[in-house]
């Protein structure tokens, strides 16, 4: 009877939660975040092949620290006399064409092959928060096990073309580190590709058939760019549609100009799903760069996209000054005030502030 009155609302003592983390385990993590690898040994491992340590130096290339980034600039000159032994493929195409389905089935078939395969994935950021959910590594879940392949998920960013613009670093850390083909995903949103293709040996545009993509992949003009259409998907049924699609991609590569290379951009079947058609790619993509070595166009291309990269960098270089320079900073909220009080013109307020940046650099 004396529980009578007690209160159903009582709480009683529950049972303590363990701690999720030694207090040994976490000490030890703590000493090991402090005790930063320097550079030689990163030069050492990266050349060894080590994933790990690759991983990590892709971190400082894309991080914005000023210490960072003098770190990775120092591996990436060490790196670089070991790099640009491998073959750039680009892989584009809208979203649900099956990107990561058919770059993991022909990841494995390279992998069989032989081959040490590097995946860098674009992944889109949200123009609102910034934030990327860097899925490619649960969507390729047998590439990712895969002992000769490294994938390597990394956000967008404002880049153009949803290119990670470190993307180019990277390439040259995946070489040293010793794979010899390097697959670069992006985002395909309809963005401008150049950014990809310029840094890229060889352009694999993914197309979907019966879905209403055809005119408009032709009129984005990203056909323009490829040197080669994969219908994927072509399964289930749909084989009939994408044999159409073939045939109508075949006459639209025929209306445009013919390629530097003098390579004939061809359209293939697939589906990654089924592995069907992935081997038929791969030997595609030989013939081409044999054709491309012997006419010394392969070689003429890797040039041109370093100079295109030299002058990129610039423009980031000074995009980047420009908008860190304290004293812009503080006129630009100035100059945000007199065209929201209608006292002056973008046009005009662009000038005197790049005006005022030159006066002190």
């Amino acid at each position: 009877m004396a529980n009578i009155n007690k209160s159903a609302l009582s709480e009683k003592d529950g049972v303590s939660q363990p701690e999720t983390t030694s207090k040994s385990a976490a000490e030890k993590i703590k000493i090991s975040r402090r005790k930063k690898a320097d550079t030689p040994k990163y030069i050492r491992e990266i050349l060894a092949g080590s994933i790990p340590f690759l991983s990590r130096a892709i971190t400082l290339v894309e991080s914005t620290n000023a210490k960072h980034q003098q770190q990775a600039n120092e591996i990436l000159e060490a790196c670089l006399p070991h790099s640009n032994k491998s073959v750039r493929i680009g892989i584009t195409g809208v979203p649900g064409v099956g990107k990561s389905t058919f770059i993991e089935a022909f990841g494995k078939h390279l992998t069989s092959l032989g081959k040490k395969v590097a995946v860098l994935a674009v992944d889109p950021s949200s123009s609102i928060n910034r934030g990327s959910i860097l899925g490619d590594k649960t969507r390729m879940e047998e590439l990712v096990t895969d002992k000769n392949a490294f994938i390597r998920p990394s956000p967008s960013g404002t880049s153009l073309g949803g290119v990670a613009q470190k993307t180019r670093e990277s390439i040259i850390l995946c070489e040293a580190a010793g794979f010899d083909t390097i697959i670069i995903e992006t985002v395909g949103v309809g963005q401008s590709e150049t950014a990809v293709h310029s840094m890229t040996d060889f352009f694999l545009l993914l197309k979907l058939a019966g879905a209403g993509d055809e005119l408009q992949g032709i009129k984005r003009g990203i056909i323009e760019m490829a040197d080669a259409i994969v219908i994927n998907k072509a399964d289930s049924g749909n084989e009939k549609n994408a044999k159409i699609a073939k045939v109508e991609f075949n006459r639209a590569l025929h209306l445009y100009p013919p390629k530097d290379s003098g390579w004939q951009p061809k359209v293939l079947l697939a589906s990654a799903l089924h592995n069907k058609g992935i081997a038929d790619v791969y030997k595609m993509i030989n013939e081409y760069i044999t054709s491309a070595i012997n006419t010394f166009y392969f070689q003429q291309k890797r040039n041109d996209q370093n100079k295109y990269w030299l002058l990129e960098t610039i423009n980031q270089q000074l995009k980047s000054n420009f908008y860190n320079n304290s004293e812009i900073k503080i006129l630009l909220k100035e100059e945000f005030k007199k065209l929201e009080n209608g006292k002056t013109t973008p046009f005009t307020a662009a000038n005197r502030l790049l005006n005022k940046n030159y006066e002190n650099p």
